[in-house]
């Protein structure tokens, strides 16, 4: 064959597709493992409904490995498995949770549903690469995508349930969601196609103060406005975490694009000074920060009337209890916090029932996710792709630090539902969208590049003789 009739060969599927499987097969496997051991602990028998769950969770496992081998063959192996690894891990514990609420506060439970919405998620995840030819199509969608955020983000202060002191849930009949969980990917779409517009405005427009460098007035106003919505959502809705977390999620995605370490300091400190304001008058933020300084102080004689529960002080009696390796599944004493311990104090199951060997094992498994998420924006040949895997796995890592931070009282305490793990439905299918747009972004990042059709020799000839 000469060498004119070079064809290029489409590269074959690599092998970490049967990475991805074998490590989808140990998650399954751990989550069998996990469900076995609460049945023998409480029940004192194998659940009877083991080979139903096994062959589910097994088929769910293989269809997420089949969608990835045939849209996004070259994306991460890793980042499929993790999900599936803290999403079973979230369906043991909410099964033991259940047996323990029923018996104590006569509750029903949340398993099955979970286990409806963990399918829903992981179905919506595997359609997110078939569907989305190219992640950048996102882009021309960019305010589109914010104005449907921010009505979603608003939503509450006007329609939603006033729960515990918040306003983020809104009920439509006998179903309820978190419009928050949602706009976090909204927002982090616009946040990249904007700065990818933007970034050498912002990155070179600034006048040097005391050493740093700070925006301009006109370049100022998108963390102004950005300042401003936030404070908003907090004073309204009385949001501190979902408030929080938008507010960080911009100011990572813009020093990622500008590279500027003045634009987080300046973040930083307008978030410090504008949640300072709001709580010198906002009554619930108070509470939550006198209930961080003094979470023993339920049971002072009389008791502060900021404090409502005893749940940040039980979260760390069950730390304590805990210890290094835990008291085993099924054996411990994390009902006595009540509803939260199905949604952020779902951590204090962790601390108690696997230790602290337990517990930092499941926090390494979502830095992994994170730093894989951050990998797949290094390695993404666009500016777009860039900023929004950076802006989807900040917002993870910030939403895990929120809840992780207030149930071990290194912060005051958010009320929201830890990733995979809490109960909720849009909590769930939220997150595994987001796993779904890193899934497509690593998918492009990995993807070697095309091999032109002809030698760098042929080609040069071809010029001469035109």
């Amino acid at each position: 064959m000469g060498t004119g009739d070079r064809r290029v060969a489409r590269p074959a599927v690599p092998q970490a597709r049967a990475t991805e499987l074998r490590l989808l097969a140990l998650a399954v496997f751990l989550t069998l493992s996990g469900y076995v051991c609460v049945g023998l602990a409480i029940e004192e028998r194998v659940p009877g409904d083991l080979i139903r769950y096994a062959v589910g969770l097994s088929a769910a496992a293989g269809v997420g490995n089949a969608m990835t081998r045939r849209f996004a063959p070259y994306a991460d192996p890793l980042i499929l498995p993790i999900a599936a690894a803290l999403s079973g891990l979230g369906l043991v514990l909410l099964h033991r949770l259940d047996i323990s609420y029923a018996i104590r506060h006569h509750a029903d439970p949340v398993e099955p549903d979970q286990l409806m919405w963990s399918a829903i998620g992981l179905a919506v995840c595997v359609a997110v690469p078939a569907l989305l030819k190219d992640h950048r199509h996102l882009q021309r969608y960019m305010y589109v995508m914010i104005f449907g955020a921010l009505v979603l983000l608003m939503a509450p202060a006007f329609f939603g349930e006033d729960t515990h002191g918040a306003k983020r849930w809104i009920r439509l009949g006998s179903l309820s969601f978190q419009p928050g969980e949602f706009v976090k990917i909204g927002i982090a779409v616009f946040f990249a196609g904007y700065l990818t517009q933007h970034k050498d405005a912002l990155a070179l427009s600034s006048r040097r103060v005391l050493g740093f460098h700070l925006p301009r007035g006109r370049q100022f106003g998108p963390i102004a406005a950005v300042w401003l919505l936030s404070l908003l959502v907090l004073i309204f809705e009385r949001d501190l975490g979902t408030s929080l977390i938008f507010f960080g999620l911009f100011v990572m995605v813009l020093y990622a694009a500008t590279e500027r370490g003045s634009w987080v300091v300046t973040g930083l400190l307008m978030f410090a000074v504008g949640a300072a304001v709001v709580g010198s008058f906002e009554r619930h933020v108070q509470a939550r920060v006198f209930a961080w300084l003094h979470p023993m102080a339920f049971w002072d004689i009389p008791r502060p009337p900021e404090i409502k529960s005893d749940q940040s002080a039980q979260a760390l009696f069950g730390f304590g209890s805990g210890g290094v390796l835990g008291t085993g599944l099924g054996n411990g004493h994390s009902d006595l916090i009540g509803f939260a311990g199905r949604s952020d104090f779902i951590l204090t199951t962790i601390g108690e029932e696997l230790g602290l060997a337990g517990l930092m094992a499941v926090l390494l498994l979502y830095a992994l996710l994170v730093a894989r998420g951050f990998r797949a924006a290094l390695g993404a040949r666009d500016a777009f792709g860039t900023l929004l895997a950076t802006g989807l796995s900040g917002a993870l890592a910030l939403q895990v630090f929120v809840v992780a931070g207030g149930v071990t009282g290194l912060i005051p305490l958010t009320g929201k539902a830890l990733p995979f793990l809490a109960s909720g439905g849009s909590s769930q299918v939220a997150t595994w969208v987001l796993v779904g747009l890193l899934l497509k972004i690593s998918d492009a990042a990995r993807r070697p590049a095309p091999e032109p059709a002809g030698g760098v020799d042929e080609q040069a000839t071809q010029l001469i003789r035109s």
